[in-house]
């Protein structure tokens, strides 16, 4: 079975790095193709030391791929360069891209989406959300400590003593837990918000304060995400919020609602409450953003304050992005991949895969996921 790997257009991260290439040729029955200069961080020699072939045609490299491995989808037309059956695996977003996932559809070229992937124990080391999300957060903090005119730690000196930065992260999710870690690691005082109560404590464990709002009964998804509140719930957020966020030098964003617009939460009239000279890093910026009027992959500046609105954060730090996304496949392939029979445990049935099963959208020409139709049913 070949695994092929294409080049990314506009990300500087890649599948597979030549380590995880090492991984995949331990498993009998894979091979491994990658494009040529498939990664500006490492070159095709050793990607080819590893094990890997180089492939220069990139339509030649879908035409002979069974399995396709890239981080953004396909666009439809080289979705049509790939032979029917072939597996795509990359994050599709399909609550949102649904021309794209009908296109593989027709082709006849099944779609696995990332994004889905269960949050269970299982799934745990196949998680790309997650694994990312955590280096969202941390550069989130140091893009924050970069732009802002001062320092992070408290400082005692000669001249005076400095207090440290404020830093405010709203949602305690995996993003968020790194941000409140890597501003405490910097030295600044952390306070952070979630409608999870049931985080509170590992917030705490972090060295921050947990910002505490009575918003009466909220609580999580089956998978872990925050679920939507109510109108009267989004104004007794905002009041506390907007107290809280008045009060920092450093404002970061991390609430997405999967498959939906990010909700506002920092809004053009909070923005004239805080000082000049502060920062917003909106990590939602790429499906809406928590900040009104926040543009994507810019920084702008409204009354005041530096709104930083970089969709792929992971990317800015590419080398650990592309290996911790690299051991993600590894271990998604290493698990859907049946030696014996040289398939790909991918059909439904009385021993259907549970994890094959949560995120595989597309299979023998039609949407197979039923979240995903009943979504596009709806629209």
């Amino acid at each position: 079975m070949i695994v092929a790997v294409v080049r990314e257009e506009l990300d500087n991260r890649s599948a597979l790095i030549p380590e995880a290439v090492k991984k995949l040729m331990k498993i009998q029955g894979l091979e491994v193709h990658v494009e040529t200069n498939l990664s500006a961080h490492w070159t095709d020699e050793e990607y080819q030391a590893a094990g890997a072939r180089i492939i220069e045609n990139r339509e030649d490299l879908y035409g002979r791929a069974d399995v396709i491995l890239r981080i953004n989808p396909s666009d439809t037309r080289e979705i049509g360069y790939a032979k029917r059956n072939a597996l795509h695996v990359s994050l599709l977003d399909p609550y949102n891209n649904r021309k794209l996932v009908e296109a593989y559809a027709k082709a006849g070229v099944d779609a696995l989406s990332l994004e889905m992937i269960p949050r269970t124990t299982l799934a745990q080391k196949m998680d790309v959300l997650s694994s990312q999300a955590s280096l969202a957060g941390y550069v989130a903090v140091i893009k924050a400590a970069e732009r802002l005119a001062g320092i992070f730690p408290m400082m005692m000196t000669p001249a005076g003593t400095i207090a440290p930065a404020k830093v405010f992260v709203i949602g305690a999710g995996v993003a968020g837990l790194q941000a409140i870690a890597t501003a405490k690691r910097l030295g600044a005082r952390v306070e952070a918000f979630d409608t999870r109560p049931v985080v509170e404590e590992q917030v705490q464990s972090l060295g921050a304060k947990f910002l505490k709002v009575d918003l009466g009964e909220t609580g999580q998804t089956k998978d872990g995400y925050a679920k939507a509140l109510s109108s009267e719930q989004i104004a007794r957020q905002h009041e506390a919020m907007a107290r809280a966020i008045a009060g920092s030098d450093v404002t970061i964003t991390t609430a997405k609602l999967f498959g939906r617009k990010a909700p506002i939460l920092i809004t053009s009239k909070m923005l004239k409450s805080l000082r000049p000279g502060s920062i917003i890093v909106d990590l939602a910026a790429g499906s809406g953003g928590n900040v009104e009027g926040v543009e994507v992959d810019k920084e702008i500046v409204v009354d005041g304050v530096r709104i930083i609105g970089i969709d792929n954060l992971p990317g800015e730090v590419a080398v650990h992005a592309s290996q911790m996304f690299a051991s993600n496949m590894v271990n998604l392939l290493g698990h859907l991949y049946d030696v014996d029979n040289d398939i790909l445990k991918l059909d439904e049935g009385d021993g259907a895969d549970e994890i094959a099963l949560g995120c595989l959208i597309v299979r023998g020409g039609a949407v197979v996921h039923e979240g995903i139709k009943a979504h596009y049913e709806g629209e």
